[in-house]
Order: C-alpha cells, then structure tokens, then sequence
C-alpha cells in the first residue's frame, strides 16, 4: 500500500492521506455490510502508526490502534462501532465530529461499583480523571476479575498507585500493605473504595459526612469480624464490634458527623498495629490521637503527674485507652464505664496503685487502695453507692497531681475545699488526720492501731472466756441430763407451776431492744461486707438496697434509743424498775458464785451453787449492754453528724469514733450469740427455749435450775399468804 512506503517524504503527506481516503471510500461502498462500517474498515486507516489528529497543547494525538492489543481486550468481540456510535454509510470516513463514547451506555450499573470516581462522558472542560480511560484505558481494555490484569488483586496497587503514589507508599508501609506484599490476606484499593467511603471537603453540603463514616467503619467491620481472618488479627470479633455500643459509635448512628470511627484513630492507608512505634494506636501516640478531638483535656492531661510521667518517657503510665478503654468508650454516666462513679475505684484506679511490681518499682503507697476500700467510701462505692465519694472525686481524673502540688486538690491547703464538695462547712479540722488510714503505725494513725489492738484482745479474751465458760457449763449439764435419763441420777421433783419472770413492759422493751439490735447487725455489716454471701441476695433486689441500708440503720439507732430512753424512766419512776436495778447491781457474791461454777463445772466440787432472781450471767450481760449501747450510741452519733463532728473533733476523732464503733458492734454481737443465746437457747435445762420473753413466765422447773433461791423465796411468799388467808 502505496501510504506505508517508507521512502516517502512529509511533502507526499497530502498524497498519502487522499491515497487513503479514496481507499477507504472504495471499501465502504462496496462493502456487502452498508449500514455502518466493520473494524477491518476503521483498521484500513487506523492501523497507520503515524495516523494523528489536531495537535492538543502544541502535541498531535496519535489516532493508531494496535490490533495486536486490541486482540488481546475484553471488547475483542464487539465492532468499532459499538463503542464510537452514530456512523452511518454515507459518513465518509466518517463524520466530521465524532460522538465521545459512552460507556454506561452497556455498563450501566458500574457506577455503583466506582463511587471512588465520578463516571461522566467526556466534555469540554471536565475533569479527565473522571473518564473511564484514564484507568481502563482505551483499546486494551482488561477484565478485573482475570489473573494478572490491570486491575486483578496483584496488580490493583500499582495501577491505583500511578495517580496516587502518596496513598500507595502509606499503604505499603502500613500493616495492610506489609500483609500484601507477604502474600498474605489483605484488603487492596477496590476492596475498600468499591464502598463510598471518601469524599471531597468541597462536597460536605451536599453529602452526609456520618454515613460516609458509618460506611468507613462497616468496611472495616467486614473484615475484621471475618472468622477466617482471626489468625490475621490480634483482637476478637467482639472487641471490634464493641465500638457499635460506644460513645463515639453511638453519636456517629446519631449522625454526629465529628464523632471518630477507625479512620480517625487507627488512620486509613497509613494504619499500623499498635505495637508498631509510628501507629496511632500505639500507646506513645494515643494521647496525640485523642488530641485531635479532645485537644482541652489532652491540655489537662498534660499537665497532670500522668501526662508529665508519660512525656517524660514513663510507659507505664496510663494514658487516654488505659481509663477508658479501647473500642467499647462508654460515657461516664454509663453505668458500665470503668470511669463511671460506680467502677473507676476498682477498675481504674486500683490495678496500678495497688500493684506489686508499679509500687516496688515507682514507690507507690499500695495501702492507700486497701485503706479507701475499708473507709466508708470505699465500701459504699462496693456496695453500689454511686453518690459517695471515689478516687476521682478528691484526685481529680485528668488534671491529677501529687499532693505535694499547690494546685493539687488534695494539697493540704486544698482539702477543705475538696472535702467541701460533699461535706458542707468543712473546715481545716477536716484536714487534720490522715486522709488514708492504713494499718501501718505511723504519727498521723498510731491511735488508731492502739485502739484496733486493744479492742481484738478485748473480743478474743472476752468472747474466748465466754465461749470456754459455755462449754464446760453445756458438757456439765448435758451429761447430768444423760444420767438423769439413765436413772444413775434421780432430778428433784418439782411443781408445774408458772413465775413472771418478765412483765408486758419488759417484754416490750426487750422485743424493741432485740429487733432493733438485729436490725443494726445486719444493716451495719451490710455496709462493711458489702459482698459476703448474705448480702449478695439483698443487694441483687435493687441498686436501691444501699440507700434502703442507710435508712433502716438510723431507723434502728433511733428505736434503740427511743427504748434506752424509756429503759431509764422504767428504773427511775416504776416500783418494778427500782427493784430491777437494785437485784441488778454487781456483788462481791457474784464474783464467788462464778468462781464456784467455775470449780463445779470442772468437777472440783460436786454442789452447783444456787442463784437468786439474777446470776452473775444476766448481772454482767445487763451491765455489758449499758457500757455497750453507750459506746455505740455516742460513736453512731458522731458517725451520724460527720460533718459537724469532723469540724468539731478533727479527721482523727472522727476516725477514733469510727474504730470504736466497729470494733464495740464485734464485740456485742458476739456476746450477744456466745453468751445470751446459749443461755436462752442452747442451754440444756431450757432447751428448746426459754419462752419468758414471748409468753413472760417460765415453769416452775426451770425456776428450780436456774433460780432456786428466788423459788424459794416464792414458795415461802406464797406459803405465808396461805396462812394468812387461813386467819
């Protein structure tokens, strides 16, 4: 063909091109396919390598096409014309302006599958990295779903990256990318852009930045809650899901479109794992993280003994994801936070500072843990109060600082004003005295420990003596009792006649007395063993039960005075009273008769010595009972009014009152089930029970066993009356 010779010059050109025309011509007409023209046609003059058009910005666009490549395209099939649309026969070549093509006209669902790339025909002006040919090209367009393609998963990358070669270096140097390039399962460019997931500040008006973000987040939920990627990665389907429930996930569903989803934390083609130094998750770089939302509390925290511990290169210092967790960032006022008023004690505070290693290592103060458990706060906090004080309450939680700081909330100079935050009228008399009161002996609590150790001498000598007393008093009598049912001893015979032994009065008061005694028992232990297993049932009724605890507790407290009240009116102004208290006071005969029990029941003596209305048993549980409710009531009081006594006593006798208080409850609880149940309950010569505080009388035998000189003295009473009845 005469256009393809060599030899020709460029002043043959015009020659070359009618060559080619009147070739072409004579093609199309006698071409048993009229309509339009077939791609050998368009070839005749296409297929020229030198074939150009107009020149574009000084540079001619070449009109050749390779039918080796196009050989080797997905359109391979299809005509010429199936593309470059609108030639007819009579267009020769063909007309003058050709209509740009249309690839939506045969894909026409594509769009959907390329929201990364606005898909438009081309138009004067438009942006050419909107065209379809500046990815797929023209000629040679390739199947994505074949091996080896341009756009199959080995080559998407370098294909995506010839424009974006910013986000292709990021995203092979982040986790993802280090995945790919080992072979390794991993998300490439179109797995994640088939999803609108990105979009252009200029097109914020016109689009809803939250679903953007949801969509962001719901690509990377895709993966990592994928069972076949667990190996992969190190977190549980569980703890990425976790962030749907958190604050951030939450305000973004509520279309907060500032809220944070992965792209904000863990970043988008730079993401690294965590360990990795230059991640964002990575422990030296969260508080910077978090910074980009959060910049005025990342001020505070910066400040804080945490913040500057941590600039100073401390990795054991909490940051941001330390107190609040990770993905599942619940709001403070969550009940499940572990920075909610209920959990930031235990769950946040507690596992550094009570730490073995943090404290050997750092020189924490690991009893100032146990001590805020044992104090009132610390148990009403275990126990569900979230009204009572925390740790955050008095530290502070990001602008925390040591106490040796002027600007420290609880610097000594700061804690009355701390203190007054729920304590009204706190004065400096609130800061006299150790906040935390450890078990250590020190200036501040060495009064306190004097007075632990006294009172757990006093209950284990006391109780102790109870206890051996008892026993030795129960073997004696239950094998006198076996002797009897054997006829190796023969009991006295005895009347079946009833006593008083407690009138409607005393039983009144000793009801009032043991139902509001019971009462403080249980609702004062309640408070110190929040999770001993009676109290676990009570407490799992309602989170109320705490404040119900509280309640019941004074409620008691008053009916026990109200009663001791009526108790002093009783022997003071009542005949029976006066008498009460005068057959109630201690004797030297008292101290003799508990010597001769002592010698009978270890059988030193074979005669039981005989008692009057009242033994040395009743005499030193009555005179215990006044020594006791005494103490508690004047502690309880103090306990009851800190605020005032606090102000008045100082934080020491305020916690002096605290100890006895505790103490005193052990030692007459005790008391009361080692010494008065076994002599009302468990003694063998009233067993099942000694019914005089339900029914006022006891039998006649009981009298006998236990009050024989009173017995006698009735029986001598009644005997004169009977003479005297006879006169």
């Amino acid at each position: 063909m005469l256009y393809r010779f060599p030899f020709m010059k460029n002043s043959e050109a015009r020659l070359r091109r009618a060559s080619l025309f009147f070739l072409c011509l004579l093609t199309i007409l006698y071409s048993p396919k009229l309509s339009a023209q077939r791609s050998d046609d368009c070839l005749v003059c296409h297929s020229d390598n030198s074939l150009t058009k107009a020149q574009i910005n000084d540079k001619p666009v070449s009109l050749f096409v390779d039918d080796k490549i196009l050989g080797q395209s997905t359109h391979k099939i299809l005509e010429c014309t199936a593309c470059h649309a609108g030639f007819k026969a009579d267009d020769l070549p063909h007309k003058k302006n050709i209509t740009p093509v249309q690839c939506l006209a045969c894909h026409e669902n594509v769009e959907s599958k390329h929201p990364f790339h606005t898909l438009t025909a081309p138009k004067i002006g438009a942006d050419p990295s909107g065209m379809c040919k500046n990815c797929h090209g023209t000629h040679e367009v390739q199947s994505a779903t074949e091996p080896g393609t341009k756009f199959s998963k080995e080559k998407v990358l370098e294909s995506c990256g010839s424009c974006h070669q910013k986000q292709k270096e990021a995203y092979l140097a982040s986790a993802h990318g280090k995945a790919y390039s080992e072979g390794r399962s991993a998300p490439t460019c179109l797995q994640c852009h088939s999803n609108k997931i990105t979009f252009r500040e200029r097109d914020h008006e016109h689009v809803d930045a939250a679903q953007v973000k949801i969509a962001q987040e719901q690509v990377c939920v895709s993966c990592h809650v994928n069972k076949s990627l667990a190996s992969a990665t190190a977190p549980s389907s569980s703890f990425v899901l976790a962030y749907e429930q958190s604050v951030h996930g939450m305000a973004l569903k509520h279309g907060n479109d500032k809220a944070a989803n992965c792209v904000d934390c863990h970043g988008s083609h730079e993401m690294k794992k965590a360990s990795d130094p230059e991640s964002r998750v990575n422990k030296r770089n969260v508080p910077q993280t978090c910074s980009q939302c959060h910049s005025a509390i990342a001020q505070v925290y910066g400040d804080s003994i945490h913040g500057k511990a941590f600039a100073a290169g401390n990795n054991e210092t909490p940051v941001c994801t330390n107190c609040h967790g990770e993905h599942k960032i619940l709001p403070p006022k969550d009940p499940n936070s572990p920075v909610s008023k209920l959990h930031v004690s235990a769950q946040v505070c507690a596992p550094c500072h009570s730490s073995l290693k943090l404290s050997e290592k750092f020189g924490l103060a690991m009893e100032r843990v146990s001590s805020f458990n044992e104090s009132y706060h610390g148990l009403a906090t275990k126990a569900g109060s979230v009204e009572v004080a925390n740790c955050a309450s008095c530290h502070g939680f990001h602008d925390i600082r040591k106490s040796s700081d002027p600007k420290s909330s609880v610097n000594k100079a700061n804690l009355a004003i701390t203190c007054g935050m729920c304590h009204p009228g706190a004065n400096e008399n609130f800061t006299k005295g150790a906040v935390h009161v450890g078990k250590s002996i020190d200036k501040a609590n060495g009064i306190l420990s004097l007075i632990s150790s006294a009172y757990l001498t006093l209950i284990l000598v006391t109780v102790g003596a109870m206890f051996l007393h008892n026993a030795l008093d129960f073997l004696k009598k239950a094998k006198r009792q076996l002797w009897i049912r054997r006829g190796r001893v023969y009991a006295e015979e005895v009347g079946h006649a009833l006593y008083v032994r407690m009138t409607r009065s005393e039983r009144w008061q000793h009801g009032t007395l043991a139902i509001s005694f019971i009462a403080l028992v249980f609702t004062g232990f309640m408070l110190k063993f929040p999770d001993a297993w009676w109290v676990l049932p009570l407490r799992s009724i309602s989170p109320a039960v705490f404040e119900l605890r509280s309640l019941l507790h004074r409620m008691a407290a008053t009916v026990l005075m109200a009663a001791s009240f009526y108790h002093i009116y009783y022997i003071v102004f009542v005949a029976r009273g006066r008498q009460l208290i005068k057959d109630l006071l201690p004797r030297m005969q008292d101290v003799r008769d508990a010597l001769a029990v002592a010698n009978y029941n270890l059988g030193m003596t074979g005669q039981r010595p005989l008692f009057g209305r009242f033994s040395y048993i009743e005499k030193s549980e009555y005179w215990a009972l006044i020594w006791g409710t005494l103490i508690m009531a004047a502690t309880g009081f103090i306990m009851w009014f800190d605020n005032t006594f606090i102000g008045l006593f100082t934080k020491l006798g305020f916690d002096i009152a605290r100890v006895v208080h505790y103490y005193e409850a052990w030692l007459a609880t005790l008391s009361v089930i080692v010494w008065h149940f076994y002599f009302v309950i468990f003694n063998p010569d009233v067993y099942p029970m000694n019914l005089a505080w339900l029914k006022g009388t006891i039998s006649e035998e009981e009298m006998a066993n236990e009050h024989p000189l009173e017995l006698r003295e009735l029986k001598k009473k009644e005997s004169e009356d009977e003479n005297t009845d006879d006169k």
